[in-house]
């Protein structure tokens, strides 16, 4: 997830509350081909169903493992999942959001009713899309068409589309301040981030810290890392331009692997002597998923994957890595809960708790979307 760059997506606001809204939409017609700018029909939102008018969306990773099949899931389909906008009608029984309310789409839903939202240990509650994989609304159905085509959806939210629809689970009210071009990063990418720190490894005060990958969600793991008081914080990347930001942000050393004739993990175990006590995979590649868990603290490193995995792969590790008393952990949207988090999130970054344009790149109109992704596999 990488949510370093975002798409701006300008048109007037609708009053066709209930009727079937026409609009532009990025749409994926098939694998490893570029997005297509199409009209597409809206359909109304149903019950405790929320329609939406995106203003701004970021290009994460994740949207592009799907265009590359490294996520497979059914086409055609609009991508996108990190992002903010305002609701422009709702579907009956809605409390939580009305008409005009400035909002995020949620990947991560929270319906407050299943075992890891009642649970304090998680937050993958049991309505997303990610691990069911049916690329449709909760009911079955899609509210999308396109040339008489029904287009699926994508994590529940398809926020490449200057309108979708979410259930009202999948949607939080925020801030009616808050700069919609800035926070949508607060939809994936920072929270990502910055939770996996904070949240799932609970990184403490004078710790040592690895963060493999540092694009938008690497980047804001430093921040993270830095806000719970690491010491010393290691951003490690094959592209050494990202150095000068990371360090802005607070890392203290970078390393690129290219630069090294041993395994980077070896690397980084003579730098610290010991091994790092907390580090973060944030890229989704298997052998540096083991390199994160083998730079970590023999005995009580903990290493966070972050990055999403790639459909089909399995990793190999030797199991004393574990045996010997490392803890090996997953963290998605950082563990919060989505629901109630980000609505706080945004009104830390409005209190100015921690910053958000340094994680912003470039800012595009939404027809250039095939150009963003381009910046983004180039690593720019």
């Amino acid at each position: 997830l990488c949510g370093d760059l975002q798409m701006q997506v300008p048109f007037p606001f609708s009053l066709l509350c209930f009727q079937v809204i026409k609009c532009k939409a990025a749409v994926l017609w098939e694998a490893n081909k570029p997005f297509s700018i199409e009209e597409v029909e809206v359909a109304p939102p149903k019950a405790h169903e929320v329609r939406i008018k995106i203003v701004a969306t970021g290009i994460c990773r994740s949207d592009d493992h799907v265009v590359t099949g490294a996520i497979v899931t059914s086409l055609p389909i609009i991508l996108g999942h990190e992002a903010a906008g305002v609701v422009e009608s709702v579907g009956q029984g809605v409390t939580s959001v009305k008409p005009g309310d400035k909002v995020i789409p949620l990947f991560i839903p929270q319906c407050g009713e299943c075992n890891s939202c009642l649970s304090t240990k998680g937050n993958l509650c049991i309505k997303n899309d990610l691990c069911s994989g049916t690329a449709l609304m909760p009911d079955g159905t899609t509210r999308f068409t396109c040339k008489g085509k029904a287009i699926h959806h994508f994590a529940g939210t398809s926020t490449f589309s200057e309108y979708t629809v979410v259930h009202e689970s999948a949607v939080a009210k925020i801030d009616s301040a808050a700069p919609l071009e800035k926070v949508c990063l607060i939809g994936c990418g920072f929270s990502t981030g910055y939770g996996a720190a904070v949240q799932t490894a609970k990184v403490e005060p004078g710790s040592t810290c690895a963060i493999f990958g540092l694009g938008g969600v690497g980047l804001s793991v430093v921040m993270g890392c830095k806000a719970a008081g690491a010491s010393r914080i290691i951003g490690i990347d094959i592209n050494s331009d990202k150095f000068a930001k990371a360090k802005e942000l607070g890392a203290t050393d970078c390393v690129n692997p290219k630069d090294f004739k041993k395994p980077v993990h070896e690397v980084l175990t003579e730098m610290t002597g010991h091994g790092v006590d907390y580090s973060f995979e944030v890229i989704g590649r298997t052998e540096t998923m083991t390199a994160a868990l083998a730079c970590c603290e023999y005995n009580y490193g903990v290493s966070v994957i972050v990055g999403v995995p790639p459909a089909a792969q399995n990793i190999t590790f030797d199991p004393m890595l574990l045996f010997t008393g490392r803890t090996w952990k997953g963290s998605i949207f950082g563990g919060w809960k989505s629901k109630d988090s980000v609505p706080k999130l945004v009104a830390d970054y409005m209190k100015k708790k921690f910053v958000l344009d340094p994680l912003i790149t470039h800012t595009l109109p939404f027809t250039k979307i095939n150009e963003g992704f381009d910046l983004l596999r180039t690593g720019k």
